[in-house]
């Protein structure tokens, strides 16, 4: 498998282990993996205590040879667990930190 292909499915692993039911409201929790823009999302959808629930979970761009991390509301961190699944930590950007901290992050600038 080349290389591209091996991230993105890295990523789309990583990405579907945040996937599970939601026993006590109606929130659905999608996935959106557009290969084509190299796009990868994790969406809760629903209803909860009479109010509308749609916001982004994760979302990770593949720009050039980068995975820009745009939003991680996860508790272990995507970046930890791309490390874990085999990703650079020089392959991965924290897009959704200034570029003044991500300096000190041992993860990519940008």
């Amino acid at each position: 498998m080349d290389p591209l292909n091996s991230t993105r499915d890295l990523v789309e692993k990583v990405l579907r282990s945040h996937v599970y039911p939601d026993r006590l409201e109606k929130i659905e929790t999608q996935t959106v993996f557009d290969r084509t823009n190299d796009h990868y999302l994790i969406l809760h959808v629903g209803w909860g205590k009479q109010r509308r629930i749609h916001g982004v979970l994760a979302h990770i761009d593949l720009v050039g040879d980068k995975l820009w991390i745009q939003t991680d509301g996860t508790e272990v961190g995507l970046a930890n667990e791309l490390v874990e699944a085999g990703i650079s930590p020089q392959q991965i950007v924290l897009g959704f930190r200034i570029p003044e901290i991500r300096k000190h992050t041992g993860f990519a600038v940008g």
